[in-house]
């Protein structure tokens, strides 16, 4: 996993509470084991309405998402971090996450930044004609027009997401203490 300290550039607007799972992906390319692939797919219906923020060129490659609550609700695929992450988005910023979306995020390193409903609000406006940054090691979001707002983030998810780490990876920088446990008890 790339490690996440700092991703700044232009944000796909979405003002939707409730953008569930199946909108971010479509069930019907969840076939695929890939994690690569997807973010061809990601918001298809929304895609298909002309002057959408996705295909809008002045937001090409955008690692940045501002969504209203409860982003990513619905099934549990982690297609649609898949998705997501293949797109190029590295944050997503709203009021509230659905806690598996929110999970499976974390474990494909994108960074579910939450906060209040004004500041997404501001950041909605501002992210029309302005760059956006998300800067984990400070904790802070910022745009270019002057806004600037501070969130919390569990822990370990944030130390995971700046070292550039997912639980596997986490696991296996112990291998030489796990390997030392297997010959002790004889594995």
């Amino acid at each position: 996993m790339t490690p996440f300290t700092r991703v700044e550039g232009r944000a796909y607007v979405l003002p939707l509470s409730n953008v569930d799972t199946d909108l971010i992906i479509p069930a019907e390319h969840l076939k695929t084991i890939r994690r690569s692939g997807l973010g061809s797919h990601a918001f298809e219906a929304l895609r298909s309405v002309p002057g959408n923020t996705f295909d809008d060129p002045v937001n090409a490659d955008a690692p940045i998402i501002v969504a209203l609550d409860n982003f990513g609700c619905g099934s549990s695929r982690e297609h649609a971090a898949w998705a997501l992450a293949d797109l190029g988005v590295r944050a997503v910023i709203a009021p509230s996450f659905s806690d598996i979306f929110a999970g499976n995020a974390f474990k494909n390193g994108i960074a579910a930044v939450e906060l209040d409903h004004s500041a997404v609000e501001t950041l909605l406006h501002a992210a029309r004609k302005h760059s956006i940054a998300v800067d984990l090691e400070a904790m802070t979001v910022t745009s270019s027009a002057g806004d600037h707002f501070t969130f919390s983030m569990d822990r370990f998810r944030r130390e995971c997401l700046l070292a550039g780490l997912d639980e596997i990876a986490l696991t296996l920088t112990h291998e030489p203490a796990i390997r030392a446990y297997e010959q002790r008890v004889g594995i």
